[in-house]
Order: structure tokens, then sequence, then C-alpha cells
């Protein structure tokens, strides 16, 4: 036998004994708790008022550094596609001058390029208004 079919034929048992011993290994706890541990989801999908929205709501509203800091600062910190920038009161001011009513369900309900609640679906209304108060504050 030369030293290559030695080898393959080593390699070969090597292969069979770790396929053997690694599936009774798996195989050993079958009790219907570990089963359960090994198909169990590794997330989760949650519709509109399921638990997202309650564990936001059970702690409060956010800040409106927080929302801003989260899904506003993306377009409003450089101006995307036209979003007033943080602080400009040349941007702000136009939209401002509207009045708040306007400019609370332009941001609640979209305009223009701007999403509804700017990708904030689970914000409230209050934490919108939030958000628009941080933006514009100081002006």
């Amino acid at each position: 036998m030369s030293s290559m079919e030695f080898s393959l034929r080593q390699l070969m048992v090597a292969a069979v004994a770790t396929v053997a011993i690694s599936g009774s290994a798996v195989a050993a706890d079958m009790s219907g708790e570990a089963i359960a541990e090994r198909i169990k989801p590794v997330g989760s999908v949650y519709k509109e008022g399921d638990a997202p929205a309650a564990t936001a709501a059970a702690s409060g509203p956010r800040s409106g550094d927080q929302v801003y800091g989260t899904f506003c600062v993306a377009c409003h910190s450089s101006g995307v596609l036209g979003a007033p920038k943080t602080g400009d009161a040349a941007d702000w001011g136009p939209r401002i001058a509207q009045g708040m009513d306007t400019l609370t369900n332009h941001a609640i309900n979209g305009f223009n390029a701007m999403p509804a609640k700017g990708t904030c679906m689970d914000c409230s209304d209050e934490e919108i208004v939030a958000a628009i108060n941080h933006m514009i504050e100081g002006l």
C-alpha cells in the first residue's frame, strides 16, 4: 500500500469518526426543552400596537433630542432633498411663517420628500413636535 493510499485511508477514517461523534453529541439531548431551544425563532415581528410601542409608551415619551438623533438627523443635519437644516434660520423661516399647525401637519403626515413622521412610525405626535422644537430651538 502506497503512502498516499495510507494517508487517504487515515483521512477517511478520521472523517467518519468525526461525523459519528458529532452526530451523537447533537442527538444526545432529545428532551423537549432541548429541541425547543434548538428550533426557537431568532427574532420577532411586531405589528402596530404590539409590544414595542407599548414598551416605548411605558418608558415615557422620548425627548426631541432623542427623536432627532435617531430619525431626523440623517436629512436635517445636511439638508438632504431640501430638508431644512437644524438651527438654520434661513431654511426654517418660511416654514415657521406658515404656522406651527402647518409645520406639525407636514411633519406628521409627510410633505414633499419627507415621509410621514420622518420614518419614526412609533413616534407619538408629541414626540414629533418635540423633535421640531429641537430643530428650531434658538431661531
